[in-house]
């Protein structure tokens, strides 16, 4: 879908450069692009390779450990059907640790390996559940207590206070998190109200058409 996108906008972008006889502007803005790229893809691999080597230290040193000691019953209350101990809640807590430190890049995989897991809870292969979807808005959104990677692009380009960002950035991001959280919440209260309702039982707790009727724990799982 987005090489699509891509796509789309680079021939959109030839064709009214020939139509309006620009195409040695197209060419310059094309190359140019590119040489940008490559010159912001080094300034931020030093930052990045930084930022992995402290995160490093820190998983080396326990600090890692501890603040998923500390997200963990965040995580229980946001994830309440993935049961306790299974691995997804391993990434995701990798993925909420990395987006707390502003690595994106670091975040991506296990963000990844987390939705693999939790597709393995998934008793419908083609539709997502409710805790891939947090997940997603979680990784979207999340709070940033160091965006890395913005202060490496801003210093890159010769910002004066490269750092300036971060109060600006965690607010941002604070903002953007209990967005993302309450509506995930009031997506799931919805789903709830549209599930249809189960056959109501007899006397003997039997459904009146004869079927056992379910227990009212089974009906929220």
């Amino acid at each position: 879908m987005i090489n699509g996108i891509w796509l789309g906008m680079i021939l959109i972008g030839f064709v009214f450069a020939a139509v309006n006889g620009r195409m040695d502007a197209f060419t310059a803005a094309l190359f140019d692009g590119a040489k940008s790229g490559v010159t912001v893809s080094f300034g931020l691999i030093s930052v990045l390779v930084f930022w992995m080597g402290i995160m490093r230290v820190a998983e080396d040193a326990g600090l890692m450990r501890k603040i998923a000691k500390v997200l963990g019953p965040v995580v229980s209350f946001l994830f309440p059907d993935v049961p306790k101990g299974h691995p997804a809640i391993g990434y995701i807590l990798s993925n909420m640790s990395a987006n707390l430190l502003g690595l994106g890049n670091a975040a991506t995989p296990m963000g990844i390996k987390a939705m693999q897991e939790l597709q393995t809870l998934n008793p419908d292969k083609e539709t997502a559940t409710p805790a891939m979807c947090t997940l997603l808005a979680l990784n979207t959104a999340s709070i940033t207590l160091i965006p890395a990677t913005l202060i490496a692009i801003r210093l890159n380009y010769g910002s004066a206070d490269p750092a300036g960002i971060v109060g600006t950035t965690l607010a941002a991001t604070a903002v953007a998190t209990f967005a993302a959280i309450a509506a995930d919440r009031l997506c799931r209260r919805l789903a709830l109200l549209r599930r249809p309702p189960g056959p109501p039982a007899g006397r003997d707790g039997n459904s009146p058409r004869g079927g056992t009727a379910l227990p009212h724990s089974s009906l929220k799982g």
